[in-house]
């Protein structure tokens, strides 16, 4: 027996008994459900300035690259300085650029670049900070709840993304882009008050024997030695490169359900109804011992519901198609942040953290510019098609390549917090992979 309990649903311990825990996660709730209102008011102002598909997959060029760049230099940052500082420096800057999209949409901006500008500001700030507040949750909670935390982490996440792209229909409909920038300014400033009361999040943890000083090797070769590593962001590169549709969501709009910009929101919130409903029945993901495998058949769904997105000729079971890949999204996302965290040592943390982000971010935001290339050379049906399947296809692929992701099982429960684990074995080697 493993002792991992039998409740399906969504295990709240995390918000009960860790306040730095449930703060941080009220200012970040707030924070995301800011941040999805301004994506669909970006979404919509770059369409609005170029009615070009490949206009809003430029929005993804503009936040990858700020991503790859600043995502790799916080992880580095992440491993060197307090954690704390570094997710408060961010969070402000957040907060700077979100007040400056504000004021270009008040001036009645018609420079997509300098949207496009602002938007990476906003981007290299988070990206900046993202290592370093990935690791925290490790931090304050204990081992055995790191899942549990993780999970409640993402149904916050879905919850914005099914209430703010809808809320921001109504707000840009009724008031216009400034209305929307202004609520995603407002909802910054809160998390920046939440992470104001943080404790010292130094980094290292455990300090290694004979010193305790910072591992010099980066993230990208620890992750490459590790095959559970590599393969999970392997598996999540496979699926979000090659399938993500959010750009293409507008030019389906169009084309299929007249443009209305309120369906175009029910596209973004159909994504979240599906991951609402994962993250609360997340129970039966965190207690799965086997989940390298779960993420990875969830990745596969992933793709097969775009597929079905895709070919959908109506609303409604496009609606279901979008639902079933949120749904799959959540699980995958879930199983592979858990798997991450407790397979990396603390010294590694904010570096492999950065990767992780590098690729869970950046990825889809490449996976949007190839989506917009490719459907204005051909057309958006036949974009999500092809990259459906092909997602599929290279998620198998990754699976057959990689048993110890197959096979993979999650530690046995603890109390031990996770972020104490030692980065060493007693003999002062690194541990094998």
């Amino acid at each position: 027996m493993r002792g991992r309990g039998s409740g399906r649903f969504l295990d709240t311990r995390p918000l009960r008994g860790s306040r730095a825990f449930r703060e941080l996660w009220i200012g970040t709730s707030v924070s995301q459900l800011g941040g999805h209102m301004a994506n669909v008011a970006v979404l919509a102002q770059v369409w609005d300035l170029t009615g070009s598909p490949l206009g809003t997959g430029a929005i993804g060029l503009a936040t990858a690259l700020p991503m790859l760049f600043f995502g790799l230099l916080g992880g580095t940052l992440a491993d060197a300085v307090d954690r704390r500082t570094v997710v408060r420096a961010t969070t402000t800057g957040q907060l700077l650029a979100s007040a400056g999209l504000c004021a270009q949409a008040l001036a009645d901006n018609r420079s997509v670049p300098a949207l496009l500008a602002l938007v990476a500001v906003a981007t290299g700030c988070g990206a900046l900070g993202a290592p370093a507040r990935r690791t925290l949750p490790v931090r304050l909670l204990p081992g055995d709840q790191v899942a549990a935390g993780l999970a409640l982490a993402n149904v916050s996440f879905q919850a914005a993304m099914l209430a703010g792209p809808a809320l921001a229909g109504l707000v840009i409909a009724r008031w216009g882009f400034p209305a929307a920038y202004a609520a995603q300014a407002a909802a910054t400033a809160v998390s920046v008050l939440m992470v104001l009361r943080l404790p010292a999040m130094p980094p290292g943890g455990t300090a290694a024997p004979g010193g305790g000083h910072r591992p010099r090797r980066g993230g990208w070769r620890f992750v490459l030695r590790r095959p559970t590593l590599w393969g999970s962001m392997a598996t999540d590169l496979s699926a979000t490169l090659l399938a993500m549709p959010i750009a293409l969501f507008p030019l389906v709009n169009e084309v299929r359900f007249g443009g209305n910009p309120q369906t175009l929101g029910l596209f973004l919130s159909a994504v979240a109804v599906g991951g609402i409903a994962a993250g609360l029945l997340s129970g039966t993901v965190t207690r799965r011992p086997r989940s390298g495998l779960v993420q990875l058949s969830a990745a596969a769904v992933w793709g097969l519901a775009l597929t079905g997105f895709g070919l959908a000729g109506s609303l409604w079971p496009a609606l279901g198609c979008l639902a079933v890949a949120g749904a799959a999204d959540t699980v995958s996302v879930i199983t592979r942040s858990a798997l991450v965290q407790l397979e990396t040592p603390d010294p590694y943390r904010g570096r492999v953290s950065s990767v992780e982000h590098v690729i869970g971010v950046a990825g889809p935001e490449l996976g949007n510019f190839r989506g917009g290339l490719l459907a204005s050379a051909t057309s958006a049906p036949f974009a999500l098609v092809l990259g459906g399947l092909t997602a599929a296809l290279a998620v198998a692929a990754v699976s057959a390549a990689n048993a110890p992701l197959r096979t993979y099982r999650t530690p046995e429960p603890s109390t031990t917090p996770a972020g104490c684990r030692p980065l060493t074995s007693p003999a002062g080697k690194e541990p094998r992979t």
